[in-house]
């Protein structure tokens, strides 16, 4: 039976697609959030100035958090679809056009934000009225960030070009922008809702007296238990999108 887009169900389904596979989606968090952090050491004590240096490690990096990122993506489609099929680690792995692509939109992104600060500036410095253009700013980056976000799910799951993929995204959120907007007031929402228990166990308790340890550990348990989430959420709505668009059955719904 065909399924118009609904925040509520998606939200149902993202849900219990997490509790099937809550374990895999932690473990994999984990193993993403370990490499991060052997990137950040790795920054902080080896590199010291040098330009070249600096820059190689800057694309090292970029690279291995696409991929990261991508791979999750692709976990994620994985354990939605596996009912149909087996499958193996290596289906898991983004390919190096997937990877590639992915940074292209990095960059794409990084472009936009500059012109945007570019006529940001010019504004302020010419014509005053700096809250003014600001807000006007913020609201054309929300405004692309909501139609262009499901970019990425396009790499993954129709390994579309980058220039493809922000097409398809502006296109299934044609005529769904302000439900999307609502999932995502929900993922800031939850954000939002798990950080309140940290900060009240930290403040109340005050074991945060030694170097941040305490925050630190606070953050990476906050990070394993709303990174999944959220990110089931954006490919549950990319998938329901791309089925209300194409007005086909919606699968995901029979998901209990």
């Amino acid at each position: 039976m065909y399924h118009t887009f609904s925040v509520a169900e998606t939200i149902k389904t993202a849900w219990n697609i997490l509790k099937k596979n809550f374990v895999p989606l932690v473990v994999y968090s984990v193993i993403s959030l370990f490499i991060n952090e052997v990137l950040d050491f790795f920054k902080t004590f080896f590199l010291i100035g040098d330009y070249l240096t600096t820059t190689i490690f800057f694309f090292i990096a970029l690279i291995t958090q696409c991929f990261i990122g991508l791979s999750f993506y692709k976990l994620i489609l994985t354990l939605m679809d596996k009912e149909y099929y087996e499958f193996e680690f290596k289906d898991i792995l983004p390919s190096a056009k997937m990877t590639f692509n992915f940074v292209i939109i990095g960059f794409l992104t990084a472009f936009f934000v500059a012109i945007l600060f570019f006529f940001y500036v010019l504004a302020q410095r010419y014509l005053g009225l700096e809250s003014i253009f600001q807000t006007i700013e913020l609201l054309i980056i929300l405004y692309i960030s909501l139609r262009s976000i499901f970019c990425i799910c396009f790499i993954v799951d129709d390994d579309s070009a980058p220039i493809e993929s922000l097409k398809q995204s502006f296109e299934i959120t044609k005529d769904n922008f302000f439900k999307t907007l609502s999932i995502f007031i929900i993922i800031i929402g939850i954000l939002f809702i798990a950080l309140i228990p940290v900060f009240l166990i930290i403040n109340l308790t005050g074991l945060d007296e030694k170097g941040g340890f305490i925050f630190r550990l606070a953050f990476y348990c906050w990070f394993l238990l709303t990174f999944p989430f959220i990110q089931v959420i954006i490919m549950v709505t990319y998938r329901k999108l791309v089925y209300s668009h194409l007005d086909v059955d919606d699968d995901l719904s029979e998901t209990k």
